[in-house]
Parts: structure tokens; sequence; C-alpha cells
């Protein structure tokens, strides 16, 4: 029986870190080859794009893409992770801000951005994790990094005793801390904040609402051929120029057919060639994919 390739969607429950949904999908699907394209917080829910099998070499290309996340920050308690996992090292009456002042310094956080990561993150300083040398207690100092907030609106506000709960719905970029979105909020309020819940709804062209919650044997995956079309665009070639392609040929003269810099070569029986790019005037493959694993 051949291994399973494709790309598997899955919803992630709280709890669990990204890396125990892969352990989880490498047995039931009884392979070991399964990467992922980003990974979720342990107390986030939401989307995670696996790929499994000779597909895992198109998550470079989605790792990238634009996401989607429901959130619900607290106004008037800051943490040491700026989320609700963390120790609290602040609280502030957040009784007084007004949904005007919440909405000034929303917008003061929508469009392009220069944001610092949560101290609490998987970005590496000096090879090792920010989270693994905060936690063993020394000052972490991470740069700000530009990102793009397109939308950040606010569904809901909660008032409670001494803090505001906001339900927010965010599109941002990749890189995007959404922990650091609730922390600066509550810094340009003067009453700090945190991130008390966190679901990411999508990435770039995939919905959680397609994703599966249950993992086992036989899960639906979705074709290497049909993944990359939708993420890079499609270019269609002949038997002979997807023989070409995959000997390492130029199409020569071939660019002008191009529709996206780097689209998805698909040969006449639906099968994923490779990824492939302008040179000159010619199309060169940027990354070929095995003709077992192609469909």
């Amino acid at each position: 029986m051949p291994a399973p390739t494709g790309i598997l969607l899955v919803d992630k429950p709280g709890g669990i870190t990204s890396h125990d949904v892969v352990a989880r999908t490498r047995r039931a699907l009884n392979t070991r080859k399964i990467g992922h394209a980003g990974t979720l917080d342990p107390m986030a829910t939401g989307l995670l794009v696996l790929g499994v099998g000779g597909a895992t070499r198109l998550l470079t290309f989605i790792v990238g893409l634009d996401k989607t996340y429901e959130a619900t920050i607290r106004l008037g308690v800051s943490t040491d992770s700026d989320d609700a996992d963390g120790e609290v090292t602040a609280e502030t009456d957040a009784g007084d801000v007004t949904e005007g002042a919440i909405v000034d310094g929303i917008r003061d956080l929508t469009g392009p951005i220069s944001q610092v990561p949560s101290t609490v993150s998987a970005i590496k300083v000096g090879g090792k994790r920010a989270y693994d040398l905060a936690r063993a207690g020394e000052d972490v100092q991470l740069k700000a990094r530009d990102v793009s907030v397109s939308r950040f609106e606010v569904l809901e506000i909660r008032r409670g005793d001494r803090v505001v709960d906001l339900d927010v719905v965010v599109d941002c970029s990749s890189g995007t801390y959404i922990r650091a979105l609730a922390r600066d909020l509550g810094s340009a309020l003067g009453v700090g904040g945190h991130l008390t819940a966190l679901r990411r709804t999508r990435i770039g062209p995939f919905d959680v609402a397609d994703a599966v919650a249950e993992l086992e044997p036989g899960m639906p995956l979705l074709g290497a051929a049909e993944t990359a079309a939708s993420v890079l665009g499609r270019f269609d070639v002949t038997a002979d120029e997807a023989r070409d392609l995959r000997h390492g040929k130029r199409l020569i003269g071939a660019a002008f057919r191009l529709d996206g810099a780097s689209p998805a070569a698909i040969d006449p029986d639906g099968r994923l060639v490779g990824i492939v790019g302008p040179r000159g005037a010619d199309v060169k493959s940027i990354m070929n994919m095995p003709e077992e694993e192609s469909a």
C-alpha cells in the first residue's frame, strides 16, 4: 500500500501542542513524513495545515500566507507571557476605559505596524527558543519586526469586575503575534492586557470549517496538485513539457504564459509537476514533485 501524501487540515483542540498533533497524525496515518505550516500555542485552537509525504515540500509555500484569528483580549490584567498561560504581573482597574479609547487603540494597531514579539515565543535567540531562555530566568530582548494587520475588529465588549473583555477578529500577515496585539493594546490604554482565548480560522485559502477534529486512519487529504494550484496559481503544461521540467530542462520562451511569479505546473493528467518560475523569457522548475506523489 503506497504511503499517503497530501495536505491535511486539522482543527487543533486546546491544551496540546502542535507537535502533539503531528505525533498523533503520524500514528493515525502510519507514516513518519509529516510536517506543519506554522504552530499554534497549547492554549490556542483551530487550523493547523499539515503536509504528509511528498506534500511536505509544499509547506514552505504555505507558511507565509495571511491568517485569520478569533480572539478574546482581557484589559486590566497583564501576564508574563501575554496570554492566560502566564503568571499575572500587574492588575489595573479597566472600568473607566471607554469604547472610543478602545477603537482608537485598535486603529493604531491596524495596518503596517512594528511589533515586538512576545518574550515567550518560539523565536530563536542565539540558537535557542525565546521561551526556553525566558523560563530559565534569562532576560530576553527580542527585536521589533514589521507585520501587517489588515483587519482588527471588535465583535463584542463585555465589562466585568475591574476588567474588560474584547472579542475580536484579526486578519494579519504571517509572523504577527496576536498576544502582542493584546499586550500593546492594553499598554496603550494604560491598563495592561493579555489574551484569554485564541482560535485560528484561516490560513490563505484554507478554512477551519474544512478541517478534521478527529485524527484517525482514512482522513481526507487534499491532493498536492489541488493544494499548490489554490495557493500559487496554475500553469498547465503538456506531457512533453512536464517531462522536460522533471528532467531539469527549461521551457524555452514560455514565460509569457505564466500567471503569477511561481505557479504550480500541472500536467494533462492533473498531476503536480512542480513549482515553476521565469528565467528571462523561459520557464524553469523551482521545486519538482516526484511523479508517484504528484496527484
